[in-house]
């Protein structure tokens, strides 16, 4: 199986665990859009939205910590960002349970991860670069 989503090297942040964290993310859901194009994502949607639930708490938690730590700037936004993504992902996440693995719940499960890779795209390596010019 190709992977539907990577860790390019525009999207590496240069943070060991920032980075490690975006590829965990990744590989779930490609673990589901492999699943659900053999015919078994029903099987695997409950799984992924349990870890896609803890891992962004987590992964969420670790960068603010950073930013706070490192007197971040964009702190206030970045935090604000973090908020309404949790709860666009477990709102898309419900719909996925309570509906399947749709051609539109699947659809919208691709729209939130765009979301975070243009998060990651911009914001993320911005505060990479922050963390690595404080230092």
């Amino acid at each position: 199986m190709s992977l539907f989503y990577e860790v390019t090297p525009e999207l590496m942040t240069g943070n060991t665990l920032i980075d490690s964290e975006h590829k965990q993310l990744f590989q779930a859901v490609n673990q589901l859009m492999d699943a659900c194009s053999k015919g078994k994502g029903r099987e695997q949607v409950m799984q992924t939205a349990q870890f896609l639930r803890q891992y962004v708490d987590k992964h969420f938690q670790n960068e603010e910590q950073l930013q706070i730590r490192y007197n971040y700037p964009g702190h206030p936004a970045h935090k604000q960002f973090h908020n309404g993504y949790k709860q666009k992902l477990n709102e898309t996440m419900q719909n996925l349970i309570n509906e399947g693995p749709t051609v539109k719940t699947l659809g919208d499960l691709n729209q939130v991860v765009g979301v975070l890779v243009s998060h990651i795209r911009v914001e993320d390596k911005k505060l990479a670069q922050y963390i690595r010019d404080a230092r």
